[in-house]
């Protein structure tokens, strides 16, 4: 009678590995920085193209408000361009940096995620749950990131992704007005919305700084901790 074949060995599967998020985390700030100054371009276009609109409605003619209405023109278009490329820019790196972080987060607290690591790329893109699977991912890596001793509180990442959150919507309503638009009146009424949706993307851009800076920051010193001390012994 022949002996049972032993079971093969199970292939060992790699565990996430830590890497440095300095790197990524400063770029990241710096392209969020990029697109804070797109947006304030795009604001001072915007207050050009309300106030030679505003004056169109009112009645204005001649040949000086048709080159004050193209010159506004222009630069609202080239601000749009400029927002849209940093935006796309920025996007990419901070996906980039997100993963990072959320794999190193797994290293130091393998438990403490509610979402997959597939949703931290993925919860951007797919509808309805990217209205929140972002903020609680990036919630999750806010928590394992955290020193042993002592967890920030969330309110920093809660206003960054109201802020976000808003800014989108208003951005959707303005870019529907604007669409729609065919008197100086109502090219006036579209471009004050855009301009009210820029700001709060302002807001949201300073806020995503501090978030990205502050887990970047933290899983720096986490990881010069080393592992979690063993309790004492009684």
């Amino acid at each position: 009678m022949t002996s049972p074949m032993p079971a093969p060995p199970m292939p060992m599967v790699p565990g996430p590995v830590l890497r440095k998020p300095v790197g990524l985390g400063r770029t990241t700030a710096v392209l969020l920085g990029l697109v804070i100054a797109t947006d304030l371009f795009a604001v001072w276009a915007g207050l050009g193209e309300i106030d030679v609109a505003g004056d169109i409605a009112d009645g204005a003619t001649g040949g000086g408000i048709v080159d004050r209405a193209d010159r506004a023109d222009t630069f609202y278009s080239a601000a749009g361009v400029l927002q849209t490329a940093a935006l796309l820019a920025t996007g990419i790196v901070y996906l980039c940096w997100v993963w990072r972080v959320r794999v190193n987060a797994e290293v130091f607290n393998p438990g403490g995620h509610s979402k997959s690591r597939g949703w931290t790329i993925g919860g951007w893109f797919c509808p309805v749950v990217n209205l929140w699977f972002p903020r609680r991912i990036v919630l999750d890596i806010w928590d394992s990131s955290a020193a042993w001793a002592k967890r920030p509180g969330h309110a920093i990442v809660n206003f960054w992704w109201a802020l976000w959150i808003v800014s989108l919507l208003a951005g959707r309503v303005a870019a529907r007005l604007s669409a729609r638009a065919e008197t100086a009146a109502e090219i006036r009424d579209a471009a004050r919305q855009m301009l009210y949706a820029d700001v709060l993307d302002i807001g949201a851009a300073v806020l995503a700084v501090l978030v990205v800076l502050k887990i970047t920051r933290m899983q720096h010193r986490r990881a010069l901790e080393g592992p979690v001390p063993a309790p004492a012994l009684v």
